[in-house]
């Protein structure tokens, strides 16, 4: 077993002591390793190259190094993946920040995974829809027929 050391505020630890003593644990180690591994068999799964929706939101503290920056500056270097985007601001330093990417499962994962563990973002979560996207040539209105993409939404990967 390997021993590692994390740091969290001081809400955040009465919030996993008042979470230990109700699940039954014996320790902080023990409720943080069930967490985990929770967390991690909960993660939204497909083939990496299988096509999706992926809805990102989490919240983030614009005040901590740049953040308020880099979060948009993300989603520019992907502007072909980035179907749109919603910046809230919630107080005087945190905003709920809702995108949503189209792509292959692994590229919207791994931007999501990196995006989480930016310092200063909390609440991440994702959301996978499973979409085939498939060309057809036809007529919209009036004029000549032309070929697009059309994302349909699949029942599963």
């Amino acid at each position: 077993m390997q021993r590692i050391t994390i740091a969290i505020d001081d809400d955040f630890a009465a919030r996993l002591d008042a979470h230990m003593e109700a699940s039954g644990a014996t320790s902080r180690s023990e409720v943080i390793r069930d967490l985990v591994r929770r967390g991690l068999s909960a993660r939204p799964e497909g083939p990496p190259s299988a096509h999706c929706l992926g809805v990102i939101s989490c919240t983030i503290d614009q005040s901590v190094r740049n953040l308020a920056a880099r979060v948009p500056q993300g989603r520019l270097e992907r502007h072909d993946q980035t179907v749109a985007a919603l910046s809230v601001p919630l107080d005087h330093t945190t905003s709920l920040e809702v995108t949503l990417m189209r792509g292959h499962v692994g590229d919207v994962s791994a931007y999501a995974e990196a995006l989480f563990l930016e310092r200063g973002v909390m609440h991440g979560s994702l959301a996978l829809v499973p979409v085939d996207a498939g060309a057809d040539r036809h007529v919209h209105n009036q004029g000549a027929a032309h070929e697009h993409t059309h994302l349909r939404v699949k029942s599963g990967f």
